[in-house]
């Protein structure tokens, strides 16, 4: 199975920016079923982290207010190039994902 999660890291001047894309339906628990009139159950990423090198860098808890597949960047210090970057997330079914790549 191919990873929900798409991810990129450049590093400029010591700074290491992250972009990534987690596709995921984020339902809210408040749309209805258009077939069947009735509402669509809640199913959104609850928690995603982001390690470098094993040390955590980033931890958010989200919650239904996120869209569709949602898009994350961020900027951190400390990288350099061939080190370990992990992303990983879990929602709100026990469902998750993780990759782990290194810095470019």
């Amino acid at each position: 199975m191919a990873s929900s999660i798409r991810l990129r890291s450049r590093l400029r001047d010591g700074v290491c920016t992250v972009r990534a894309i987690l596709r995921h339906p984020m339902e809210t628990g408040f749309r209805n079923n258009m077939e069947t009139g009735e509402l669509v159950p809640a199913h959104f990423i609850k928690l995603v982290t982001v390690k470098h090198n094993d040390v955590v860098v980033l931890h958010c808890d989200w919650s239904r207010a996120v869209s569709k597949n949602p898009y994350l960047s961020f900027m951190f210090e400390g990288a350099k190039a061939g080190d370990k970057l992990e992303l990983s997330w879990l929602d709100t079914k026990g469902e998750s994902d993780s990759l782990v790549t290194t810095i470019e």
